[in-house]
């Protein structure tokens, strides 16, 4: 009598287990500042449009659920996302091959990834994000007067010249709103 009381008991607790969460737990977003004193996109935000990454963008023209003119970001795993509360992430890549050069842009959900580019390898170390290590870029002379945001350790990357290297300091957003970038 007492084994199988504890044969159900541990069935029963077993099953608990395998039975999903109701309220999934909301991925931790945050935003992305440059830190590059004494320079032009010292303290810029990081904003996403056009399926790139920019610092100085006067508008990103975003579909939000609400104000916001800045790229809100969430980890998971090594994987990098455009926040949304939908079920149609955003996922950001690299391209670090001889033709992409370092480019940083991002695909909507289902739809697959450019020739050679990586999706897993990005990660926060000592509060600054980094893509396998690497810290990243931006160059001057983008859309709308923005620099485009690239992977360091390419010199003129896709033939941009007075690219500056930053730390992408990573602050937590703990209202984020949800965004659909272009």
């Amino acid at each position: 009598m007492k084994f199988s009381a504890a044969v159900s008991s541990i069935f029963m607790a077993c099953s608990a287990l395998a039975v999903p969460a109701t309220n999934p737990v909301r991925p931790k977003a945050f935003e992305v500042t440059a830190s590059r004193p004494d320079s032009p996109i010292h303290l810029a935000v990081l904003s996403a449009a056009e399926k790139g990454l920019f610092l100085k963008l006067p508008k990103q023209n975003a579909i939000c659920k609400g104000e916001n003119n800045r790229a809100t970001l969430y980890l998971e795993g090594s994987k990098l996302f455009l926040y949304s509360d939908d079920n149609k992430p955003q996922l950001i890549f690299v391209d670090r091959s001889g033709m992409g050069k370092g480019v940083i842009g991002y695909v909507d959900a289902g739809h697959d990834f450019p020739r050679n580019s990586e999706a897993d390898g990005w990660s926060i170390s000592n509060g600054a994000l980094l893509f396998d290590g690497t810290g990243l870029q931006a160059c001057p002379n983008s859309i709308d007067g923005a620099w485009s945001v690239w992977l360091k350790g390419v010199h003129n990357p896709g033939g941009n010249e007075g690219c500056l290297g930053f730390d992408a300091r990573v602050s937590p957003n703990e209202k984020p709103v949800s965004c659909q970038y272009s």
